[in-house]
């Protein structure tokens, strides 16, 4: 009860903040930033650093109502044919604007349900993408799978043109709060989904858990837990289900009244840590997790963790190209993100433009803060002679950050020798910590909760 006592009072379960996977998050992105810097900042790549690539794919064929992102449901393949076209086009805008040389480490196909795709499609837009710029030696081409809109011939196909890593949405196997959520899938059809990608050579497989779901019990929430780890994944994400109707319409079908409150979310993450963290899954961040010999904890403990759109991560690469509808780009300069609706995406690609419409391009502040946010993050850690050393007096104001929050979070920081660091007892409040070296997050601002 102390504990919790003193997260309350250090603003845990009342405050609502930024998930931090870019820094400065995306609704500050503008306008002014758009097609012109994104075709400079592509041509200027260096092509001995190898780029990540993100596919977005906005379709489902079920929309579950939990979920915030850029998607819309399809009862026809039709809509997803022509969307396949214009990616087919602006691959090869990609192709002929990056600089010749340029090799793929990373590749990642998105959604939405990127398995709503046929076969014919993944490999058509699969042959394109390393077309335009191929596979490095020690490449990772990963997918996200729906198990419901997944066929033995689709996995095959993924798995012939690279596909090594795979993300399952399971998110809860309780059926009272599948139907709350409006996303009906059992423990065997995701059981089958494994065994199948495992048979196609797909090694590597993630799982992805939500908590604070509505209807969703301890009870439910350990049972789910014990079901995942029979799968024995390679990696487990668990995400806090973050409630956000103003943003994402379909969530005004999911009753507030039938969620858990913010003390029992903290218990949920804590409980379900505990349980994986107990099966020999290291703790990565503050909402991953993975066995030991997995490539995200190997970064993890060699300081090579990362943060971007897609959550932890221990892809290095210098640059990160988004293509498809509201995919966003990320280079040494800035983001840049493309028209989020699919209609104007299209019409960009069609008229023979980048469709380039926002973004943000980092000053030495803005790049000194991310790095500090990034760090806290990832290793709840930075050190401040290294930012001094590498920016400057850029970095004075984040000194002045951390003598605050030392002050403001007794107990739960500490700052000496140079040194920030974010202490277990704190590491429930890293989201909130993290903000306080924001520079532009306001107090009315708009985000999910802490916990």
């Amino acid at each position: 009860m102390t504990e919790l006592n003193t997260l309350k009072s250090a603003g845990l379960f009342e405050k609502n903040v930024p998930r931090y996977t870019s820094y400065p998050t995306s609704p500050h992105f503008h306008s002014d930033v758009g097609r012109a810097q994104f075709g400079d900042w592509l041509a200027g790549l260096d092509t001995d650093k190898p780029v990540s690539l993100y596919v977005h794919i906005p379709f489902c064929e079920r929309l579950c109502w939990f979920c915030a992102c850029r998607t819309q449901g399809v009862t026809t393949i039709t809509p997803v044919a022509a969307y396949v076209d214009v990616l087919l086009e602006e691959i090869k805008m990609f192709k002929a604007a990056r600089p010749a040389g340029l090799k793929l480490a990373r590749l990642h196909f998105g959604g939405g349900s990127p398995t709503i795709l046929t076969p014919d499609m993944i490999s058509r837009l699969s042959a394109a993408i390393t077309d335009a710029v191929p596979f490095a030696d020690d490449y990772e081409f990963s997918v996200e799978i729906d198990p419901t809109a997944c066929t033995d011939a689709k996995i095959a196909a993924f798995a012939k043109n690279g596909m090594n890593r795979a993300s399952i949405g399971v998110q809860d196997f309780n059926e009272k709060v599948q139907a709350a959520i409006g996303r009906p899938q059992t423990y065997e059809l995701t059981r089958d989904t494994v065994d199948m990608l495992r048979r196609h050579g797909v090694d590597s497989v993630n799982i992805d858990m939500v908590y604070g779901l509505p209807h969703q019990g301890m009870q439910e929430l350990k049972n789910t837990v014990s079901q995942v780890l029979s799968l024995s994944p390679d990696r487990v994400a668990l995400f806090g289900y973050a409630h956000v109707p103003w943003m994402a319409k379909r969530q005004k079908m999911i009753p507030e009244a039938s969620l858990p409150q913010p003390h029992a979310r903290f218990e949920q993450a804590q409980t379900a840590a505990e349980i994986f963290t107990a099966a020999n899954m290291q703790a990565i961040g503050i909402d991953h997790f993975a066995k030991p010999g997995d490539s995200l904890a190997i970064a993890a403990r060699t300081g090579n963790l990362r943060r971007n759109f897609q959550g932890y991560t221990d892809d290095r690469c210098a640059a990160l190209i988004g293509l498809g509808a509201s995919s966003i780009s990320r280079f040494a300069q800035g983001y840049i993100q493309n028209n989020a609706a699919t209609t104007n995406y299209v019409k960009s690609i069609k008229a023979g433009g980048w469709s380039a419409a926002r973004g943000f391009a980092l000053g030495i502040a803005d790049q000194t803060r991310a790095r500090a946010i990034e760090a806290l993050m990832c290793d709840f850690s930075f050190d401040l002679a290294a930012l001094e050393a590498e920016f400057g007096d850029f970095a004075k104001p984040v000194r002045a950050d951390c003598k605050r929050l030392a002050k403001q979070y007794p107990g739960f920081v500490r700052f000496e020798k140079g040194r920030f660091t974010i202490l277990p007892e704190g590491r429930p409040l890293t989201r909130i910590i993290a903000g306080g070296f924001d520079a532009f997050n306001a107090p009315g601002d708009r985000h999910s909760r802490a916990i």
